[in-house]
C-alpha cells in the first residue's frame, strides 16, 4: 500500500471529515476522495462510509495496522536523518588517560566517535598508521614549552591546553597540610610507577634534576581511579593534572610550587583533515 494514500485515510477517519483532513494534510478535498478511492481500489473494499464519514468493519481492522505501519515508516525516517547529520566518517580519537579534559569533552561530535584510551607512546603510533585520525597526548613540561613524542612519522601537533599540577597524598602522610611543595623534595620518596595513568616517573626525573623518583609499586594499567585508590591507600604517590588529582576520597592534592611544570595537551594528526575531526581541532585550537 502507498504510505501516503494510507496516512489520508487514518487522517480521514480520525477527523470524520474529508474536507477537515484535506486542510490539515494540505491537499485539495478532491485529492483527498481520490486517495480513499484509490486506496480502496487497491484492497478491494469499501473502508469509509460517507455520511456520516466512518470506518466501516473493513477500514476498522485496517486501521488497527495502519498506526504501527505509519509509526515505524516515521521512526525510519528520523532514523536516516539522524545518521545523516552525524560527522560525515564518524571520528577516531586515541588519548591517553589524563588528556581527555572537561574542555575537549565538551568539543567532542554528538555522535560518531570512538575513543580509544592507550599509552603516551601508542597514540603517535595509533595515528600514523591511521588506526585513529586524532589523538591527544599529555605530560610534563615547562609552561608553553611542547612535549617530546616519539618520531614515528611526519605529525601535525599543536598545544591544546596547560593545567598546573599536584601530588596526591593520603590525608595521613606528613606533608598533606603543606600549601605546595618542591618536586625535589620528593625524590625519595615512595611513588607509584604508572607510566600510562598517570605523569610518568620518567618525566618527574627529568624535571628534577634526572634522578630518585624510584617506584614503590608499578601500575601497569589506564584506570586513574585505580591510580588515585592506590595512592589514598598509602601505596605511593603519584603526579596528576590539578583536576584529576582534587576531590579523591582520603587524599590532599598539594600543588607543585618547584620547579614550574605544568600539564600539557596537544593534539596530533597526520596530514590534512576534514569532517568531525578537522571540526575539533578548530574548536579545541580556538579554547586553548
Amino acid at each position: 500500500m502507498d504510505p501516503h494514500l494510507l496516512r489520508t485515510y487514518v487522517t480521514v477517519a480520525r477527523l470524520a471529515s474529508f474536507s477537515e483532513a484535506a486542510r490539515e494534510l494540505g491537499y485539495t478535498q478532491s485529492a483527498v476522495s481520490q486517495h480513499i478511492a484509490t486506496l480502496e481500489q487497491d484492497l478491494g473494499a469499501a473502508l469509509l462510509t460517507r455520511r456520516p464519514v466512518a470506518p466501516t468493519t473493513a477500514g476498522e481492522r485496517l486501521l488497527e495496522h495502519a498506526g504501527p505501519l505509519l509509526l515505524r515508516l516515521d521512526a525510519a525516517r528520523a532514523d536516516v536523518v539522524r545518521i545523516a547529520s552525524a560527522p560525515p566518517h564518524g571520528l577516531t580519537l586515541a588519548t591517553t588517560p589524563t588528556a581527555l579534559g572537561l574542555a575537549a569533552l565538551a568539543a567532542l561530535p554528538p555522535a560518531g566517535v570512538t575513543l580509544r584510551v592507550l599509552g603516551r607512546d601508542e597514540v603517535p603510533a595509533a595515528v600514523a598508521e591511521g588506526a585513529a585520525e586524532l589523538g591527544l597526548v599529555d605530560g610534563l613540561a615547562a609552561p608553553s614549552d611542547p612535549l617530546r613524542l616519539p618520531d614515528v612519522a611526519p605529525l601535525t601537533t599543536r598545544g591544546v591546553g596547560e593545567e598546573p599540577v599536584a601530588v596526591l597524598l593520603p590525608m595521613s602522610h606528613p606533608l598533606a597540610r603543606r600549601g605546595g611543595l618542591r618536586l625535589g623534595d620528593l625524590a625519595d620518596a615512595r611513588w607509584l610507577d604508572a607510566p600510562d595513568a598517570g605523569l610518568p616517573l620518567s618525566q618527574l626525573r627529568a624535571a628534577g634534576g634526572g634522578h630518585g623518583f624510584r617506584p614503590a609499586l608499578r601500575y601497569e594499567g589506564a584506570d586513574v581511579r585505580m591510580l588515585t585508590a592506590l595512592a589514598a591507600a598509602g601505596h605511593g604517590l603519584t603526579l596528576l593534572p590539578r583536576s584529576a588529582a582534587a576531590g579523591v576520597p582520603g587524599t590532599v592534592a598539594v600543588p607543585v610550587t618547584e620547579p614550574r611544570i605544568v600539564q600539557r595537551v596537544e593534539l596530533v594528526y597526520a596530514g590534512a583533515l576534514s569532517g568531525a575531526a578537522r571540526t575539533l581541532v578548530e574548536v579545541l585550537s580556538t579554547r586553548a
